[in-house]
């Protein structure tokens, strides 16, 4: 926005459309599911597997009461 008035250069638009964004988007940051590392634990006994990379926590069963497991 060389003019400050949000015109941006002649004919580029604004500057601020879909892309422009910074951050670290969807799986980036430090919530669970992000990453290959971690484990799978589950919500009803409390058994821990080690998370194994592009399966999903909950696509398993907990090996001793069958509870379907969560990321940690």
């Amino acid at each position: 926005m060389p003019r400050g008035d949000g015109t941006g250069p002649f004919g580029q638009g604004s500057g601020t459309g879909r892309g422009m964004g910074r951050g670290r988007g969807r799986n980036g940051g430090n919530s669970p599911g992000a990453g290959p590392s971690g484990n799978c634990i589950c919500p009803s006994c409390g058994a821990k597997l080690s998370h194994q990379a592009s399966v999903p926590c909950n696509s398993l069963n907990c090996p001793k009461c069958a509870t379907r497991m969560l990321r940690e």
